[in-house]
């Protein structure tokens, strides 16, 4: 949801309505052409460029129900930023070191090499499904550490700053503060 969106050194709002705020570090394409059913040949020229997001959830939202969507749209749970980097500046997204710090800590360490699905093959399959428009931003998963897997767990709290950074893109950062 529009709301959820902040950029740089925004504060994320801790609600009351969780105990489980969780962190996910999340490579983002942006579309800059329509995608419409598009093969996985010509996915690359509709790419405009790309960015960090955080996809801040609410874990115990999320799980409740299976409300995945109502778990991660909170106000303020999805910082972006701290530009996008054009396509050209990145020619090989496809492996590309992601991190994650929670108050200095690195808690997430992962590459894009180790995604699932290819990024042309996965915006063509989402393109089979939805129009995809320039200036749509989609998200493409998150490397292993997040939180709520963690044993213990290990959750966000106010007071908490977390910094997410992307291999040629840069550092998106973000303080937790309450409500």
């Amino acid at each position: 949801m529009p709301s959820t969106v902040i950029g740089p050194g925004d504060p994320i709002h801790y609600p009351k309505r969780t105990n489980q705020l969780d962190y996910e570090i999340e490579f983002a394409v942006v579309i800059g052409r329509r995608m419409s059913a598009t093969p996985e040949n010509e996915v690359r020229s509709c790419i405009f460029g790309y960015t960090i997001l955080h996809d801040v959830s609410a874990r115990d939202v999320q799980f409740h129900g299976n409300q995945i969507t109502l778990g991660k749209n909170f106000d303020s749970f999805c910082p972006i930023g701290p530009c996008v980097v054009t396509s050209d500046e990145l020619p090989n997204p496809e492996n590309v070191r992601l991190r994650t710090y929670l108050n200095g800590k690195i808690m997430q360490n992962g590459s894009t090499a180790e995604w699932v699905f290819s990024l042309p093959r996965l915006l063509s399959f989402l393109s089979e499904t939805m129009t995809l428009e320039p200036g749509d931003i989609v998200s493409t998963g998150t490397p292993a550490g997040v939180g709520v897997f963690r044993r213990p767990p290990i959750f966000l709290r106010p007071g908490d700053l977390v910094r997410l950074e992307i291999e040629g893109i840069g550092v998106l950062e973000n303080p937790v503060i309450a409500g």
